[in-house]
């Protein structure tokens, strides 16, 4: 009898351990960033396809969508034409959408001359990595999204690939 309740007990401590343990992810992608993260994405400037310097704090006074993808992602370049669509359904609306690639400038050069986006694409190549980070992406994982309020609040974050119901969601929110 005694070996049976360490046996449940062990088991019981593990489901808490992984509770907690996935409640302490979900807590890190949920969390918000920390104001230096906040401070240098909207100080950053990264350079347009055809070599621009684009300036971010450029995109603030209206809603903004961020996306970090890279072209070696598979559900990146799926969710991009939904995300092209919601940018021309709700451009006139004051929207913003932003690509953020981290990935090489070639590859994306040669990505947006096969299929082209409305909105504006920057490069960021590794360094995206690091401003997702900023932003909540713990993991550092692709697809990531940010919606942005005109202020220049994080109002969402998702990580991974976005859908109808997420756009129309946060479409509704800023």
């Amino acid at each position: 009898m005694k070996r049976r309740a360490w046996m449940y007990a062990g088991v019981g401590a593990a489901a808490v351990a992984a509770g907690a343990g996935t409640a302490w992810w979900r807590w890190q992608l949920d969390a918000p960033p920390v104001g230096e993260g906040l401070g240098a994405f909207w100080g950053a400037t990264l350079d347009s396809p055809e070599g621009k310097p684009v300036p971010l704090v450029g995109f603030r006074g209206k809603p903004l969508l961020v996306n970090f993808w890279a072209t070696w992602c598979p559900p990146c370049v799926q969710e991009l034409p939904m995300i092209n669509a919601f940018y021309e359904a709700q451009r006139n609306r004051g929207w913003q959408v932003l690509g953020i690639a981290i990935d090489q400038p070639s590859a994306v050069r040669q990505w947006l001359q096969r299929s082209p986006l409305s909105f504006p694409v920057v490069l960021a190549g590794l360094q995206g990595t690091e401003m997702s980070k900023n932003l909540g992406n713990q993991a550092g994982g692709l697809p990531f999204s940010v919606l942005f309020s005109a202020k220049g609040e994080v109002l969402e974050r998702k990580l991974g690939q976005l859908h109808a119901d997420d756009l129309k969601k946060w479409a509704a929110k800023a």
